[in-house]
């Protein structure tokens, strides 16, 4: 049993110099406090995501932690070269003393991929092609590839990643058929859905690994939940009703300003996204039989949560973050150790 960190890094009141400052002291408390890793979302030309180089800010990750892991979920393929991303990934792995995960999508946002002169009914090869390369590269000395989109003849890959074959790779779950394809390639898996429903999915992807890889140890398969810690469940409440409006705006951003509708849409209100399981707001004991349950349901083994969003001041995230390292993980930890 594992906790994370997702970030979509989305916009607050702060100053741009002043966020990320505070951000990265954030993370070195995640990094003490124990955490497995840090996954940080990419996203273009939006409120949502204030790391639009993802590579970027994870190379200032990976100089102000010692243990944290990190990497992009996800990094939207369709606006990378393969290459450039390769020597990118060998770079970040170094540098961390092999500490990056990496995950790969084909963009959440068909305006995002319009910015950068995409076609989005095109993202799908990309992302396909993308990632069989990416791979390929990261293995090889020397990259020859033929596909719809690129071909290369013998270039030479001078850089290379320190973890072999090359860093975890991470996939996004939202269906027992994306479980199914997780579980083949041996993907590490992150589900947003409710613990319901995330559970079809477990269940799939345990029972094709099973099928295709016998008894080789199952990787991370987690679950994704907004969390806010405070001293008595009406404090937590009342941060996370909060805060939380001001980061629905960010992720509708597109839907509002040019009529998109959100692939994954999300309540816009805390206390409709906390009844349906997808966030929890509560002193400690309430989280953690929270999640204890969120656990038992969806048969995952790694919680991700998302504790700065919105208009959290830094200083009610990182008490948010001590509460939840205090009292939450390690019973977690132990009960489901001990299962």
């Amino acid at each position: 049993m594992e906790f994370g960190i997702f970030d979509h890094l989305d916009r607050n009141t702060l100053d741009l110099q002043t966020y990320y400052r505070e951000r990265l002291k954030l993370i070195r408390l995640y990094d003490e406090a124990g955490f497995y890793a840090y996954h940080l979302a990419e996203h273009h030309g939006t409120p949502l995501g204030m790391a639009p180089s993802p590579g970027i800010f994870l190379s200032a990750v990976a100089q102000n932690t010692k243990r944290l892991r990190f990497g992009p979920m996800v990094y939207q393929l369709p606006l990378y070269h393969p290459i450039r991303l390769i020597e990118e990934i060998c770079m970040l792995d170094q540098l961390s003393g092999g500490r990056l995960e990496i995950g790969f999508g084909r963009g959440a946002s068909p305006i995002e991929l319009e910015v950068y002169g995409e076609d989005p009914a095109q993202a799908q090869a990309a992302y396909t092609e993308g990632l069989e390369l990416i791979l390929k590269g990261l293995t090889e000395k020397s990259l020859s590839y033929a596909g719809d989109i690129h071909r290369f003849d013998n270039v030479p890959m001078e850089l290379e990643p320190l973890q072999k074959p090359h860093p975890p790779v991470w996939y996004g779950v939202h269906s027992p058929e994306g479980a199914e394809t997780a579980a083949r390639r041996k993907l590490c898996a992150i589900s947003l859905d409710d613990a319901r429903t995330t559970r079809i999915s477990t269940d799939r992807y345990r029972e094709v690994w099973q099928a295709a890889h016998g008894s080789v140890p199952l990787p991370k398969f987690g679950i994704g939940r907004f969390i806010v810690v405070a001293d008595t469940d009406a404090s937590a409440l009342a941060l996370a009703r909060r805060a939380y409006p001001m980061w629905s705006r960010s992720f509708t951003h597109f839907e509002r300003t040019h009529g998109w509708a959100a692939r994954h849409p999300r309540p816009r209100d805390f206390d409709t996204l906390a009844e349906i399981g997808q966030g929890i707001a509560g002193s400690p004991a309430t989280v953690r039989a929270f999640l204890e349950d969120q656990l038992k349901t969806s048969g995952t083994n790694y919680v991700v949560g998302q504790f700065a969003f919105g208009d959290l001041t830094p200083h009610e995230c990182e008490t948010s973050v001590r509460l939840f390292a205090d009292n939450v993980m390690p019973t977690l930890r132990k009960t489901f150790t001990d299962v």
